[in-house]
């Protein structure tokens, strides 16, 4: 048996838990670790409310050493929604974690990005650190550490004095998403490495930004720092190893600045890219509700945002009266769209090449009168306001801005072709997802999206080397697609079979890292 921690930012296997990928990634991993005979602890901040809303188990406190002064910290273990006799579910409840706005991220102003969470994490971490010297966490044989936020725990390890025994526990740092680095000074300011942790010598050149050398990059750091180094797709892998490109009014390709020290952990055989997982019901039918139980269901749901609202937007009020236009007869052709509305995953979608205004308009002229695009999901203010000026441009078009697992469901399940055009994807779940209930993905070929969609095999892939041409692929790639859907449609049904049948197992995510990451 191997004896895990895992230390992460979010964890859904807690009520409140969640805000993106890490959050189902650290669900559900570690119940497919311990189907394998592993004991697995997971810990995350409680954000002074997780430990309220999912029962408590018990509990311990400890002292630790947090900003030159001596702080205390409870240990919660709770009860998770769904229990695993080989996973504990952990927070620890400190002051300095504490959201009063009960959200587990924090929006900074641009002149001190990061500030909150990195004074947040960092102090976690010091409680995590000081917890494992302690024992509490039993005798551990790997220290499993998830993105950026973590990473002070192997500053910590490698630099303090207190820590230096932590260094006898394999340790395993996993990127989610290299765009978020949360590069803060050295000094100078209350959230920095020298306020942090006043008493620790540390060498600058092993933590310091490659672009910002007066500066402290706790994901450099995780890269630098641990025993092996892994994300969350095969590609992925390889494309972090690259340099940026340009794209859009910021550069987020390839390795985000820290391809070198991506590179040299893949030198020194510490990288790996291991797919994640999806879960799949026993029993597995692709059953469409009827239209107007999904018009209804969303038409609900875009109230209820309505109504959390001190005035009604315009894309609550267009998409209600569209919705209601729909009538009870289902569209030839549904397609459909989830996810976080950000320049990842958006910028395909505005940006325009010859001869279309934008590529989400390309895909409607496309679609014409034949079919109806929904897309879910909410973020980029900007972002929201051209996708909102678009659905009152287009009747064949309707942004729910808002998410609910509900209605995500219902599009996963409802759909004939998915579109997933991100510009980068590390790995990606709605692509999965999808392809679960049988309808094949439209998607970028990039990260896991690459590794997952076949092209006219069970899905649909378009490339470009500029964002020009991915915009004129994407739109005619779909093209394409409603093609063979309308012309050919036992071609089309051997797609959408194909994609039923894709299955991206947790419990083979967890062999790889058994033998790839725990060295077991």
């Amino acid at each position: 048996m191997t004896n895990i921690l895992m230390v992460a930012s979010e964890n859904d296997a807690l009520n409140g838990g969640k805000v993106g990928g890490i959050g189902d990634v650290i669900r559900d991993i570690p119940a497919a670790l311990a189907e394998s005979g592993d004991r697995v602890t997971v810990v995350t901040p409680s954000y002074g409310f997780l430990h309220q809303i999912n029962p408590i188990i018990g509990n311990a406190s400890q002292a630790f050493s947090f900003a030159g002064e001596r702080q205390w910290a409870v240990i919660h273990e709770l009860e998770g929604k769904n229990p695993h006799p080989g996973v504990v579910q952990m927070t620890v409840d400190t002051p300095c974690l504490i959201s009063p706005e009960r959200r587990l991220y924090s929006d900074d102003p641009p002149d001190s990005p990061f500030a909150t969470d990195a004074n947040r994490f960092a102090c976690f971490c010091a409680a995590v650190a000081e917890a494992v010297q302690e024992g509490i966490f039993e005798d551990l044989d790997v220290i499993h550490l998830h993105d950026w936020h973590t990473a002070f725990f192997l500053i910590l390890r490698e630099f303090h004095s207190r820590y230096q025994k932590l260094k006898q526990i394999r340790t395993v740092y996993s990127i989610h998403n290299l765009a978020y680095q949360g590069v803060r000074p050295f000094s100078g300011h209350a959230s920095s490495l020298a306020a942090w942790f006043p008493e620790m010598h540390f060498d600058t050149d092993l933590l310091a930004d490659p672009r910002w050398r007066d500066t402290v990059n706790p994901m450099a750091a995780g890269i630098r720092l641990a025993d092996a180094v892994h994300t969350v797709s095969p590609s992925y892998a390889e494309e972090i190893t690259q340099p940026s490109i340009k794209m859009g009014n910021r550069v987020f390709y390839g390795g985000e600045g820290l391809e070198e020290d991506i590179a040299a952990a893949k030198e020194d055989g510490r990288l790996s890219g291991i797919l994640n997982g999806c879960t799949y019901p026993e029993h597995r039918e692709k059953n469409r509700t009827g239209f107007d139980s999904l018009t209804a269901l969303l038409r609900s749901h875009v109230l209820r945002w309505a109504g959390e609202e001190d005035a009604l937007s315009p894309a609550h009020f267009l998409a209600h009266a569209r919705l209601q236009e729909q009538g009870d007869r289902r569209p030839p052709v549904l397609l459909t769209s989830v996810g976080r509305i950000t320049e990842q995953k958006m910028l395909i979608m505005r940006r325009s090449s010859e001869p279309y205004d934008s590529g989400l308009e390309g895909i409607l002229q496309v679609l014409g009168d034949q079919g109806l695009l929904l897309l879910l999901g909410s973020g980029d203010p900007a972002y929201e306001q051209f996708l909102t000026r678009i659905s009152a441009r287009y009747d064949n078009f309707i942004f729910l801005r808002g998410y609910s697992n509900a209605c995500a469901r219902a599009l996963y399940r409802n759909g004939d072709l998915f579109l997933m055009p991100s510009s980068f994807e590390p790995c990606g779940i709605s692509q999965m997802l999808a392809m679960r209930e049988g309808q094949p993905c439209l998607v970028h070929n990039v990260g896991g999206l690459k590794d997952t969609v076949r092209d006219g095999e069970n899905g649909f892939v378009f490339g470009g080397r500029t964002v020009d041409q991915q915009v004129s692929h994407f739109v005619e790639q779909c093209r394409e697609a409603l093609r063979m859907k309308q012309e050919s449609p036992e071609q089309w049904s051997a797609v959408c079979e194909a994609a039923k049948n894709s299955v991206f197992s947790w419990q083979e995510t967890a062999r790889s890292y058994r033998e790839l990451l725990y060295r077991v």
